[in-house]
């Protein structure tokens, strides 16, 4: 079955708009875990949980159901399965990095307000 033009601008915009909302419920995730208050924050969590289920349940309409499928024969996961990968390593390295520089960073900022200390009058 071809798409019209009319059908693929809808499907398009349906998968943008579905796009748009995992952004959104990923976002209220995220600071509902950034700010760790459970009591305080559990309407941001329940809105991410929301968002969610509503872009769940916006791409299981049988037209977006049908453009996934044929999407999915051409054999572009494997190009997402190889996107995943790289991100997750380049994920990784930056925890490491980030881990690794911590030290050094804090032992930089001792020196440093030593320094200034050092520098200070000492008053009885």
């Amino acid at each position: 079955m071809e798409l019209s033009h009319s059908s693929a601008i809808a499907v398009l915009g349906n998968f943008l708009l579905i796009t748009g909302l995992i952004y959104y419920g990923l976002t209220l995730f995220a600071e509902y875990h950034a700010r760790g208050k459970w009591a305080k924050n559990i309407t941001g969590l329940l809105a991410g949980l929301g968002m969610f289920a509503l872009a769940a349940a916006l791409i299981m309409t049988p037209a977006n159901v049908e453009v996934i499928a044929r999407i999915a024969a051409t054999g572009v996961s494997t190009l997402f399965l190889w996107l995943s990968s790289a991100l997750m390593l380049a994920a990784i390295a930056a925890f490491g990095l980030i881990t690794f520089a911590k030290p050094f960073r804090l032992r930089y900022e001792r020196r440093i307000e030593r320094e200034l200390h050092r520098d200070l009058p000492k008053i009885p």
